[in-house]
């Protein structure tokens, strides 16, 4: 198998990870993986393969996290709560652990949900209130 048969097979596994948390610094590690299976292509050694990963990769994880720290915390308007999803806005759900990328999942009317944080400061375990509904995120705030 070649190498840049490898470096798209770890593309690919980023993207189903990426499908499966739903976690978007996953693609950004996707790219640098494609950009080195490119250069396999190309012909480029191995440790230009692994540099070239690792520079588009963390350099578009980096710029993404900084472009999410610039937008700041979006209003609550700019949430999509439509439907009966407003009616889940204002109950409580407590959260054990908050996961390094600011989800969180929760159990709540039955069954787990991922939440994302509304707030300023850095998440932390215990009661929440549910404060809106994007997609299929609960957006949760501290009590």
């Amino acid at each position: 198998m070649s190498e840049s048969t490898l470096w798209w097979i770890v593309a690919g596994f980023f993207v189903s990870l990426e499908l499966l948390t739903g976690s978007f610094y996953l693609l950004m590690l996707a790219l640098g993986a494609a950009m080195a299976a490119v250069i396999a292509t190309l012909g480029g050694d191995q440790a230009t393969q692994m540099v070239a990963a690792a520079l588009v990769g963390g350099g578009a994880v980096y710029l993404w996290h900084r472009k999410l720290l610039r937008r700041g915390m979006l209003p609550v308007d700019d949430y999509t709560s439509t439907g009966l999803g407003s009616l889940d806005v204002g109950e409580h759900v407590t959260v054990s652990n908050w996961h390094p990328d600011g989800t969180a999942r929760v159990h709540y009317r039955g069954s787990d949900w991922m939440a994302r944080y509304h707030g300023a400061h850095v998440p932390a375990s215990g009661p929440h209130r549910i404060r809106a509904i994007e997609s299929n995120y609960l957006v949760l705030e501290r009590l």
